[in-house]
């Protein structure tokens, strides 16, 4: 079983009887505050869609987006646990791991999940993308603790983040 372990969280590659996944980790797990960001689409900050009809271009400003959500939340791509990638044609799955791998250590892979659909709520985007992760718990986060993010944006639990929500095993 190849299992990898940094600050909050642990990453297994393969556990045993499972073969080993390409550009994911079958399991990840670890202690903190637990953040979902929303399926996340090619809009840049005024609503105007990036790339149509180019997959590369769409997953780079998916991924500026992801990274956006994650900040507002006091989080980093290092966090993120699962990515769920909803694609209309996995044939553009290339272009969306060299957009990942711009911004997430391949040794540091989340787990993940890639689902083709037959299409999404606009006919242009090619893929939505959304993420889980997991913060560690900071002096002056948490419960009650508040930090406004680059958008001006409150965040932490008075801003209904930050739950102090702990998930991860016991030892």
């Amino acid at each position: 079983m190849n299992t990898s372990q940094d600050n909050h969280l642990t990453r297994i590659a393969a556990p045993r009887g499972v073969a080993p996944g390409t550009g994911y980790h079958h399991v990840v797990w670890g202690t903190g505050r637990f953040v979902a960001v929303s399926g996340q689409c090619a809009f840049d900050e005024k609503g105007e869609l990036v790339g149509e009809g180019d997959a590369a271009a769409q997953a780079r400003q998916v991924f500026e987006n992801l990274r956006r959500c994650l900040a507002a939340a006091g989080a980093t791509f290092d966090d993120v646990v699962k990515l769920t990638y909803f694609v209309t044609d996995v044939a553009d799955l290339p272009a969306v791991r060299e957009a990942r791998d711009e911004v997430i250590d391949p040794d540091r892979l989340p787990a993940s999940s890639a689902v083709q659909v037959a299409a999404l709520f606009r006919p242009e985007l090619l893929m939505e993308i959304e993420a889980f992760a997991v913060v560690p718990e900071r002096p002056g986060s948490g419960p009650g603790y508040e930090a406004e993010s680059e958008t001006g944006f409150r965040t932490g639990s008075g801003a209904g983040l930050g739950t102090g929500f702990k998930t991860g095993f016991a030892s």
